[in-house]
């Protein structure tokens, strides 16, 4: 039989938006959050870090994201026009 690990309450300030959105996603696992959470920590346990790349942009990239956000150097493109540009 396993052992029943010890649970704990913990508050955590998050982005009100962002976790509505991700509590959709865990929902189609049939998981909640805190179960989302226990996920994330274990593999972070068993790695000896975050479990994914963190990267910091470089200037450009800064750049084009704010570009980005403030709609500038954008241009509608549609799939027929990717897929021909693409060779498909």
């Amino acid at each position: 039989m396993a052992a029943i690990s010890e649970k704990v309450r913990t508050n955590v300030y998050l982005d009100a938006k962002i976790k509505r959105k991700a509590q959709d996603i865990f929902k189609q696992y049939g998981m909640g959050l805190s179960d989302a959470f226990n996920i994330f920590l274990a593999q972070v346990v068993m790695q000896r870090g975050i479990p994914f790349d963190i990267k910091i942009p470089n200037d450009e990239t800064i750049k084009t994201i704010k570009d980005a956000r403030e709609g500038k150097n954008m241009s509608k493109v549609s799939i027929e026009e990717l897929k021909k540009e693409i060779g498909a």
